[in-house]
């Protein structure tokens, strides 16, 4: 696929940049990492070249000096509130993020329960962490909080957490989801630090939205697309305009929060360090598009995936109108609709000849090819065959799985294992592709081929069973379904 995004460029002078920052303050800077911090697909759809784990090899640059604290909320805890893109509870996602970021070689120095008002639950997490050696701290619910500045900033706010100790100069604060406390976190360390005499600072790292990108650039829309549940919006910073005259983009919370944020600062240093929300920000993203045309197509293909995403959520009764409306106005404003996906209108116009579900795939260099369901297929499965067979140069007409292969596995999905589909998954299409590679010269170069498949589009004209979007999902696919439901 064409590149938009120069990740090496990115990858130098984020970790340049950062050190600049912790050296603005002197002995420690703690940095709120928002978004993800490994796997950050949003990222990669929206600027081909992000590597999903960009940012995670960036910190490795810093790696001599990075510490990282990993925040959750007693709330959650208590909720057992859940990752919706991996289907784990916090509780459990904060030993999987440890354990990613113990694998790569980081410093994890210690788990931090935030919104502590005494939950039981809590203190069983706490003690299970201790018990797997984990050093764990409580920071407490502070009534009034973020806008009761003088009880915040005092003894009886941040004075009352747990002080957090860190050994390194840069201390990055994430979490598994919004809304778990990490700026709250990072200034409650100040506070604390300010009172040991340690000259520390603060810093976010927020990639999305770019702030120095237009307002209205498809990129930055795609954004507000992708947090449409969360009603966020992005604004021109007032405040930066104000204080140097110049345009920056940010978003709703942080704008609002800011004179907050301006006070506690001034209260802690005496004065704040920041004139804008955005001089907060750390992101370097915007200084690395090599080629904003490229970007921008990825962005509005990003904006209507989210759009059908919502669609079919709604379609499963997992979300209201609300966010389909604001997705609907968002595509309104990059100028586009799902027409503009050519996936979309070549996987209806198959299903309008042929009658029966249909699907469609946009390859590398803007081919499109069509499947349909058949009696041994679903169009997914066949979709792929379609589109290996053509990258690996095999005529069409070849049948890389014999339909005496297909029947005993057939048979076997509806007599002995009960299901109601005969047809084959793309899964269960992979794994015959494999066994028949051995032998079979084109099944090989077939699957030589599903590389290729990363970055391309597909429609598909029903909303396709979870296998499939898994399979798609991890060959790099971005996948839209219109929310009919398979008969």
């Amino acid at each position: 696929m064409r590149i938009g995004f120069d990740n090496d460029k990115y990858l130098r002078i984020q970790s340049e940049h950062i050190r600049e920052r912790i050296a603005q303050f002197g002995d420690k800077l703690y940095m709120e990492f928002g978004g993800k911090l490994f796997d950050d697909f949003h990222a990669s759809r929206v600027l081909p070249g992000f590597q999903p784990d960009s940012k995670l090899k960036m910190l490795t640059q810093l790696e001599d000096c990075v510490e990282i604290v990993i925040v959750i909320s007693a709330v959650d805890i208590e909720k057992n509130k859940i990752r919706g893109d991996l289907g784990i509870t916090y509780d459990m996602d904060v030993l999987r993020l440890r354990e990613e970021f113990v694998k790569r070689g980081f410093l994890v120095g210690s788990v931090v329960i935030t919104h502590y008002n005494g939950q039981s639950s809590a203190d069983a997490y706490r003690q299970k962490l201790e018990r797997m050696g984990i050093r764990t701290y409580y920071h407490h619910t502070i009534e009034g909080y973020p806008h009761n500045v003088a009880l915040i900033d005092s003894d009886e706010g941040f004075g009352k957490n747990d002080y957090v100790e860190t050994t390194r100069p840069l201390v990055v604060v994430t979490a598994p989801g919004p809304g778990s406390g990490k700026m709250a976190v990072c200034l409650s360390q100040l506070y604390q630090e300010q009172k040991r005499g340690v000259k520390a600072g603060y810093a976010k790292f927020e990639t999305f939205p770019v702030w120095n990108m237009p307002l209205m650039h498809p990129v930055n829309i795609a954004y507000e697309a992708a947090t449409a549940d969360l009603d966020d919006v992005n604004m021109i910073d007032p405040f930066h305009l104000e204080a140097y005259g110049k345009t920056a983009v940010n978003y709703n919370r942080d704008i609002e929060i800011f004179p907050v944020l301006n006070a506690l600062f001034e209260g802690i240093y005496g004065e704040s360090p920041y004139k804008s929300p955005t001089d907060m920000g750390v992101n370097m993203v915007g200084n690395c598009i090599c080629d904003d045309e490229v970007c921008a197509k990825a962005a509005k293909d990003e904006i209507i995936r989210r759009y059908y995403t919502a669609l079919n959520k709604l379609a499963e009764g997992d979300c209201n109108d609300a966010e389909v409306n604001k997705i609907s106005l968002l595509m309104k404003r990059a100028g586009i609709d799902t027409s503009w996906r050519r996936t979309t209108v070549a996987a209806r116009e198959r299903k309008e000849r042929s009658g029966v579900p249909s699907s469609a795939i946009e390859l590398a260099d803007g081919t499109l090819l069509s499947a349909e369901t058949s009696a041994l297929l679903g169009p997914s499965a066949a979709l792929i065959l379609n589109a290996t067979k053509y990258l690996a140069g095999i005529d069409h007409k070849v049948k890389l799985i014999p339909e005496k292969m297909i029947e005993p596995i057939q048979k076997t999905k509806v007599q002995y294992l009960h299901g109601h589909n005969p047809r084959l998954h793309t899964d269960e299409v992979l794994v015959a592709l494999s066994m028949l590679s051995h032998e079979d010269e084109n099944c090989r170069r077939a699957l030589d081929k599903l590389p290729e498949l990363a970055g391309c589009q597909v429609h598909s004209t029903v909303m396709l069973s979870e296998v499939d979007q898994k399979i798609f999902r991890k060959l790099g696919v971005g996948l839209t379904c219109d929310p009919v439901k398979k008969g």
